[in-house]
């Protein structure tokens, strides 16, 4: 498994959580950090999709190791 951290423009309500694959939710000044564990790439990038149809400005993604 890895972590990942995904930044996106605006502060979103934490509701969107269980819609991004139940990753937290933390916010900084104007945006939002999603956090979490990821089971492999495609759940990334199914993410990653949910991110651009709800129209967000996709700001960093950060992957580690777990």
């Amino acid at each position: 498994m890895k972590s990942v951290e995904i930044r996106v423009k605006g502060i979103l309500d934490p509701s969107w959580s269980e819609w991004i694959g139940n990753l937290e939710i933390s916010y900084q000044q104007d945006s939002s950090l999603f956090s979490g564990e990821i089971k492999d790439q495609a759940m990334l990038y199914g993410i990653i999709k949910k991110i651009r149809d709800m129209g967000l400005e996709l700001m960093s993604i950060e992957i580690v190791d777990s």
